[in-house]
């Protein structure tokens, strides 16, 4: 056990040393996407331990995981499924000749049939259900969508025909549900709105839903251009995978112009300016302990968000080393042996290098 563990840990430096001697932002070597994706590999069907985030109207709702969400039934929850399946489509797209590339290829075409589809559509269909997985696992869901359209491969095209049903249905329920959101959620775990929308935006920016685009770009206005002042040292909270200001800023870099969002910035985080601006990266007490090794994602959150600053103005790009030391501090963590981490960390991890 302990040699395997020094061997996952040699794999993961290898993401590290180029860019860490170059001061430029971490990239994911073929090496270490190797290692990575035998992670959602080992839970995408293993149905148990899982928790069903459900409603029950009736006693004959209740199933199986599986025979409830035949697509999606693995990884402890629906939507870290859905971020597994997304993952592997990630790295495939990166490195099609991975030497996990046939197993990979063999779950998705297992999982992705368009009857299971039909009957995640159901299950969604269900008038106890309307909110299920809003809008975290709803984000995740056209996140998949979007990589297996920038996929180019003829299984790709099969497997997207497939998941169109529900990728229909949730975009038309972003679309009916944001404009009855009288309020933004800043939390930092599942409902963060900013998160829903900024993974939701990069899908319609992709495919060219021209009124997704137009329905999220006008209420992130609605719920945070006026918001300035954010209290970043309040963060993290004891739970939080997410960041709500750096997410928040995250989104704002998508749907503002360069100038708009300079502007913006300067009110909401003055301080990021700063070329001296440090920030702690979160630390986690317990890995066993599901909710606390959240604190793990916080750390991956923060990178993307980071990285999406920098990218969008140049003259912060000192933020770039920040967000470096905050993947290193949980990535050769995520797959320490515990469940409760290893479900879902790893589409963290590669959702803040390869966005």
């Amino acid at each position: 056990m302990i040699f395997k563990r020094y061997i996952w840990l040699i794999g993961l430096w290898s993401i590290f040393q180029t860019a860490l001697a170059q001061d430029q932002r971490l990239s994911l070597s073929k090496e270490a996407a190797e290692h990575l994706c035998e992670l959602p590999l080992k839970c995408l069907q293993k149905e148990y331990p899982n928790k069903l985030n459900q409603v029950l109207a009736e006693a004959e709702d209740i199933g199986t995981p599986q025979a409830l969400h035949p697509a999606f039934y693995g990884c402890f929850d629906w939507h870290s499924s859905v971020h597994g399946h997304w993952m592997l489509v990630r790295l495939l797209r990166a490195f099609p000749d991975l030497k996990h590339s046939p197993a990979i290829k063999d779950i998705l075409k297992q999982h992705l049939t368009k009857e299971h589809i039909e009957g995640e559509l159901a299950y969604f269909l269900r008038p106890s259900e309307k909110s299920f997985e809003r809008t975290y696992g709803w984000a995740w869901l056209l996140k998949l969508d979007e990589e297996l359209f920038r996929w180019e491969d003829a299984l790709a095209v099969e497997l997207r025909a497939n998941l169109h049903p529900l990728t229909q249905l949730v975009t038309e329920r972003f679309i009916d549900f944001l404009p009855r959101l009288q309020y933004p959620i800043r939390t930092g775990e599942h409902p963060n709105t900013a998160f829903g929308l900024s993974l939701a935006y990069d899908y319609a920016l992709t495919v060219g839903d021209t009124i997704l685009i137009e329905m999220i770009e006008k209420r992130s206005r609605d719920f945070f251009l006026n918001d300035v002042n954010c209290p970043i040292n309040w963060e993290p909270g004891g739970y939080d995978f997410l960041s709500p200001c750096l997410q928040e800023a995250d989104l704002m870099s998508r749907v503002l112009d360069q100038d708009e969002f300079k502007a913006w910035l300067d009110k909401f985080l003055p301080q990021l300016a700063d070329k001296d601006f440090k920030m702690e990266y979160a630390v986690v007490s317990d890995r066993t302990d599901g909710k606390l090794v959240h604190l793990d994602g916080t750390n991956f959150c923060r990178a993307w968000s980071l990285y999406a600053i920098a990218a969008a103005l140049p003259e912060y790009s000192h933020l770039i080393a920040l967000a470096n030391d905050h993947i290193n501090a949980s990535v050769a963590s995520i797959a320490d042996g515990s469940y409760e981490g290893e479900h879902w960390l790893a589409s963290f991890a590669i959702l803040s290098m390869m966005r």
